[in-house]
């Protein structure tokens, strides 16, 4: 999430530390699109607006460093897990050779 008075790309460097002990450069705004619908715990129902930055990683060693994740680790593009679509969209948006941003209509 971003924080109030925080640009995106700022966020994504800052989360990825946060959440993954990564030191990440951001190097392109790749994809934009919205989330599937969410329902959380109380009831309330949301949809996300979804950036996604290609990024190049520059230093640390990838581990679970908050409460949100079970599990970090790298993975060979050729190897991925099973994702849900729109998280492999955002994956293939990131590693196009693209210069423009990729928008969902």
């Amino acid at each position: 999430m971003v924080d109030p008075g925080e640009q995106p790309a700022v966020a994504a460097r800052r989360e990825a530390l946060e959440e993954a002990g990564v030191e990440i450069s951001v190097e392109r705004l790749a994809a934009v699109s919205v989330s599937p619908s969410v329902t959380h715990v109380n009831g309330d129902r949301g949809v996300y607006l979804d950036l996604t930055f290609a990024c190049t990683w520059v230093s640390g060693e990838a581990r679970v460093c908050d409460d949100e994740n079970t599990d970090v680790r790298w993975w060979p593009i050729a190897a991925l897990p099973d994702v849900q679509p729109f998280m492999m969209e955002r994956i293939e948006a990131g590693l196009a050779d693209e210069v423009a941003a990729r928008f969902r209509s």
